[in-house]
């Protein structure tokens, strides 16, 4: 298994719709091992195949305390219930932003082994992000990323510092998915941001 390079925002293969596989190979079962290595490398809840550079249908994802593949996803229902809710996203470190989904929804694939496999999502204590992360991944996989669905002015950069007690703190910083961007582009992120070094060194053009 490998840790591999996360696609940053700005990267072509992040605005392409992925494609749906027909065979179920080595290479996809090779990836699939790759992807969960990086994506907890990473410290991250679910990760996209375009994520990582490849335009195919396939996430991983944490469901509670476990880590599941899903090739050619599709949620099948979606509750009536919506709830807004903090998200990030590996390829745009250090930015969190509020957005609305669904609060439950039943999302369907195939595993490793082309098992057809059904999963009920949620965010809960029992699931963790799991509800909110299907449908994230999901988006990676019709090119869409999380800032476009972004609640107005809900943006912020992620800072790490002190509260008046001295005590480390991560505090929220305003900011507007244009100024990301360009800090992005220009590979100047703000001083002291909250997002793993691994993700960092991407921006900046390293590996």
């Amino acid at each position: 298994m490998a840790v591999l390079p996360i696609r940053i925002w700005g990267d072509p293969i992040l605005k392409k719709r992925a494609v749906s596989i027909d065979r179920i190979t080595h290479a996809e079962r090779r990836l699939i091992e790759d992807m969960i290595e990086t994506m907890e490398a990473a410290d991250g809840a679910g990760l996209a195949a375009p994520q990582v550079g490849v335009a195919k249908r396939i996430f991983v994802f944490r469901r509670g305390d476990d880590i599941h593949a899903l090739i050619n996803p599709k949620i099948i229902a979606r509750s009536a219930e919506q709830k807004i809710g903090a998200e990030g996203c590996l390829s745009i470190p250090g930015v969190q932003a509020k957005v609305s989904r669904a609060a439950r929804v039943t999302v369907t694939g195939r595993d490793v082994h082309n098992k057809a496999v059904s999963f009920e999502c949620e965010d809960s204590e029992a699931l963790g992000r799991a509800g909110t992360c299907v449908q994230h991944e999901l988006d990676h996989l019709d090119g869409v990323l999380y800032l476009e669905r972004a609640e107005p002015d809900s943006v912020s950069w992620l800072i790490e510092g002190e509260d008046e007690a001295g005590e480390e703190t991560v505090f929220l910083e305003p900011t507007t998915p244009q100024e990301v961007l360009a800090a992005i582009k220009s590979k100047l992120l703000p001083p002291d941001l909250h997002a793993p070094e691994m993700l960092q060194r991407r921006v900046q053009g390293k590996r």
